[in-house]
């Protein structure tokens, strides 16, 4: 018999509370996890905190026990287990198997009596227990010997813990649940008898026995109801003694068990990387994997085999082997390549070394710019440059890479145009499947080549003490670089035939994602100029309209309090205001997220202010405090990123700083698009998409009354309004208008008639009414989301008019909420993955005509379906000339495209 704390884990208990306290949660094929890493979450904190203690899982068997033979409505209050949590059980158990923990289901015997029997038989040996539950009733078990752990709340009770929680000591626990009874399991209790109740009983007179041993002393008790309390126990004796039964945990069950079924094995690593992979848990399958990856090592000889993972790294220290290098390069006409750079910042960046890979296995490291003490000498960062700048500039010679964008910045910053880009693997994993996985390097060689990576942070540190790439020993730097190289190789010779397979995503790929790494690269280097001064008035202005707006806050809480701590506010709003609760949060607090206070705003002054003040704030730190602090210093400008893999529907993103995002309908918001200014003899031209979208399901319905509409150049709006409110086109009115115009866009986001009523301020019964008249008139745009919904459904995804593939893992949940989701996203994906796929082409033809015509014009931003110049002034007539048809062309739809263009000093004025 071993002395190690006993470890009892209540799985039934971590189960249901995985369950229903976390939010969903499913992996790219559409299968519930959340459930799983939720449990598996919680046994794995306690493995961490008793890592030394003996560890035993305990799961409900199916079918009945002895309290279903003696109470048949024994738990009958409880819904089935939703299939949604159902199809998690096997893999948690097979999680916990793998990671070597005993696991016991003992059939006709719950879960709790075989807890309480272990707990009991150890005790017995003076063997200490822990057991870990979220379950009240496990509280009879503690003594001296037993204790309890909730690892939710990270809360444990003793004897004392036990009273101060329940009012009464654990011997206590089961007469307590006897009278007040529990919902949760049907236990009936006595009726009448609550809580409180219970609690004046036996801290009066004692136990149940004790209790109806001396019913004439009830009545003297201080409890409300107290004088009638005595006839009521008399009357549900019964009741009182069944469930004394049904909450006593068994501690004497004959087990078939033996002390080997409690015993530890070594956890099964390659069981857990396969269960990890399939459930897409990235941080645990990479810490699996990293435990026994391969150390790489440095080695100069080219020749030697390799298999699987195994890397050959090669320091290029000597100018010949370079040379070498090059040469099969160019033999070869196509190799990986990676950079390694001071910064992550583009601009300011410089390159401290780089790697190649030619063929699986094998990969070097040329270090030019390791400056800390002791650094080895390294080859002359000048000759290497003047040796890599006509390989790197040679279309002929294809590149490889992972984000090659970032690539090209660097080698700007030295001088090299980086020519020949014909693979990124990063968007190969992209095109493949937008939703399935991160594309990050490391996600990727997890979710494909089932291995680990070097982290930066493990050569690098973490924190205000991280080293940056020049610092860091070529020991250690070698291998890590060598690596990026090698696995981006490897990485697209498993992608590139999964794209293969699928032409028009490989069209996809090499015709508009591929060339547009370029295109993008260039615009992040050309910069917008922005006021300063602009920017500051503008600060200065808000923080008094954000004071005034703070005071005013107060002053209708009638009290001081911090509108940033969303505890104090939800104090204020629901506690002592009493505004109705709308939501809440995972932790069952009343929510105060954006979307609660707008709802409440429509009635309520608080949260009205409290939605500007917000609004303000998040402009100002955003925006006019940050946009000046980002300013290259050495060009003066402003450059953003923007990332091409990071959205579901194919739409650009952008950050540091994010100039996506810059409202435009409001006062403030054009404001901040004034500081994007023209430096002297030059203006800012805009140029954007007219209603793409709305022409987009135009063309995808193909509704007779949109593309007549279209066709004929009306205003789709008014065309709308007239269809809907049943009016000659030239007497809609200003208010018809505004609500055609919400039910054309609300609809092509999958609007409800609550949220449209919402949106126009008018009755559910009056909303549906507009989207049935709707669909009457435009009955293409019904048989439309009709078709893709059905077709969604069969096959897990839609497509965009150019062959993107959007994925939907939810499409066919069994929880109808998230169904509808998804169907509502296969609706609108296609429309606004098809206006991406249009702006990104029209970056590119646009972007190749800049580069013929020489036009003294720079594309400096892409906003959802605008693009954005900076134009001398003799060149604005040419241009805008030439635009409109250049944007319109890269398409040819059902409906024509309408492209409009604006000029002015600053971006609002072109807009």
């Amino acid at each position: 018999m071993t002395d190690k704390r006993l470890i009892l884990v209540d799985g039934s208990s971590y189960l249901f509370r995985a369950y229903h306290a976390l939010p969903p949660l499913t992996n790219s094929k559409g299968l519930n996890t959340g459930a799983v890493k939720g449990v598996i979450g919680m046994i794995r904190k306690l493995l961490a905190d008793y890592p030394d203690d003996q560890v035993v899982v305990v799961f409900d068997a199916k079918g009945p026990t002895f309290r279903n033979e003696i109470y048949s409505e024994y738990k009958a209050n409880r819904p089935p287990m939703p299939d949604e949590l159902r199809e998690q059980i096997e893999p948690i158990h097979g999680i916990i198997h793998a990671m070597g923990l005993p696991l016991l289901c003992v059939p006709g015997v719950e879960a709790d009596d075989v807890i309480g029997t272990l707990a009991a038989r150890a005790a017995d040996a003076d063997r200490p227990v822990l057991v870990s539950t979220g379950d009240k009733d496990m509280a009879q078990l503690v003594n001296d010997h037993v204790t309890l752990v909730n690892t939710m709340t990270n809360t444990v009770l003793n004897r004392d813990g036990v009273v101060e929680k329940f009012g009464v000591p654990p011997e206590l626990i089961i007469d307590l649940l006897a009278l007040m009874g529990d919902k949760v399991d049907n236990i009936p209790g006595v009726a009448g008898v609550g809580e409180k109740t219970a609690l004046a009983l036996l801290q009066g007179i004692g136990g149940v026995d004790a209790i109806y041993g001396a019913l004439d002393q009830v009545a003297d008790l201080s409890v409300r109801g107290a004088k009638t309390l005595a006839a009521k126990l008399e009357k549900h004796r019964d009741e009182a003694e069944l469930s004394y039964r049904l909450a006593t945990i068994e501690t004497d069950c004959d087990l078939p068990l033996s002390e080997e079924d409690l015993v530890s094995a070594a956890p099964d690593r390659d069981a857990l990387i396969g269960y990890y992979q399939d459930m897409e848990f990235k941080a645990w399958l990479d810490e699996q994997l990293s435990d026994d990856a391969p150390e790489d090592h440095l080695e100069a000889d080219a020749d030697s085999d390799h298999d699987g993972d195994t890397l050959e790294v090669i320091v290029i220290d000597e100018m010949s082997v370079l040379d070498q290098w090059f040469d099969d390069i160019k033999a070869r006409g196509f190799f990986a390549f990676d950079t390694e750079t001071t910064s992550l910042n583009y601009m300011q960046a410089r390159l401290v070394g780089f790697s190649m890979a030619i063929r699986p296995g094998t990969a070097a490291y040329v270090p030019l710019g390791h400056d800390y003490p002791g650094a080895p000498d390294q080859l002359d960062f000048e000759q290497v440059l003047a040796k890599l700048k006509p390989i790197l500039e040679n279309a002929d010679i294809l590149k490889l890479g992972q984000n090659l964008k970032y690539d090209s910045n660097i080698l700007c910053n030295h001088g090299i145009t980086l020519r020949g880009i014909t693979e990124d693997t990063m968007l190969e994993s992209y095109v493949l499947d937008s939703v399935g996985t991160r594309h990050d390097m490391d996600s990727l060689a997890l979710k494909y080549l089932g291995r680990g990576t070097t982290k930066f942070q493990d050569i690098a540190g973490k924190g205000a003490k991280q080293l940056t790439f020049n610092q860091i020993a070529l020991e250690q730097a070698a291998p890590y670089a060598a690596e990026d190289a090698d696995v981006t190789l490897r990485l697209h010779e498993v992608l590139s035939p999964k794209l293969k397979a699928v032409p028009r995503l490989h069209q996809l790929y090499a015709e508009l994602e591929v060339p547009l790494v370029a295109v993008l690269s260039r615009i992040e280097r050309n910069g917008a100029y922005i006021s300063r001064q602009s920017l500051a008035d503008h600060s200065h202005e808000l923080a008094g309209r954000l004071e005034s707006l703070e005071a005013r806050a107060q002053e209708l809480a009638g009290q001081a309090f911090n509108l940033g701590s969303p505890k104090q506010l939800g104090e204020i709003l629901f506690d002592k205001l009493g505004l109705p609760v709308i939501k809440k949060t995972p932790k069952g607090a009343p929510s105060t997220a954006e979307e609660v206070l707008l709802e409440l705003a429509e009635d309520y002054p608080l949260p009205s202010v409290l939605m500007e003040y917000r609004s303000l704030s998040k402009l100002k730190s955003t925006y006019t405090d940050r946009l000046p602090e980002v300013i290259d210093p050495d060009t003066g400008r402003v450059h953003t990123s923007y990332h091409q893999a990071v959205t579901a529907t194919g739409r650009l993103s952008s950050s540091d700083p994010n100039l996506q995002n810059i409202p435009i309908r409001t006062e403030e918001g054009r404001r901040i698009r004034q500081a994007f200014v023209a430096p002297e003899g030059r203006r800012i031209l805009a140029a954007d998409y007219s209603q793409i979208e709305l022409r987009i399901m135009a063309h995808l319905s193909r509704d007779a009354g949109l593309l007549r509409a279209f066709s004929e150049g009306l205003d789709v709006h008014s065309a709308t309004a007239a269809e809907v409110f049943g009016v000659e086109l030239n007497d809609v009115t200003v208010d018809q208008r505004r609500k055609a115009k919400a039910i054309n866009f609300g609809l092509i986001y999958g609007m409800s008639a609550f949220g449209l009523a919402r949106q126009l301020h008018i009755g559910r019964g009056e909303a549906q009414e507009y989207i049935e008249r709707y669909f009457s008139r435009y009955p293409g745009v019904a048989d439309y989301m009709a078709r893709t919904r059905a077709e969604a459904h069969e096959r897990g995804y839609v497509e965009t008019h150019f062959g993107r593939r959007l994925q939907l893992p939810e499409i066919n949940a069994k929880n109808k909420q998230r169904q509808l989701a998804a169907e509502r996203t296969a609706i609108n994906a296609p429309m606004q993955g098809t206006a991406a796929d249009i702006i990104k082409k029209a970056m590119i033809a646009v972007d190749a005509w800049l580069q013929d015509s020489s036009l003294d014009a720079l594309l400096i931003m892409q906003v959802h379906d605008e693009l954005v110049f900076e134009v001398a002034e003799t060149a604005v007539a040419q241009l805008s000339e030439a635009l409109p048809s250049l944007m319109a062309d890269v398409a040819a739809l059902e409906v024509p495209l309408l492209v409009e263009a604006g000029v002015g000093a600053n971006w609002d004025e072109a807009h």
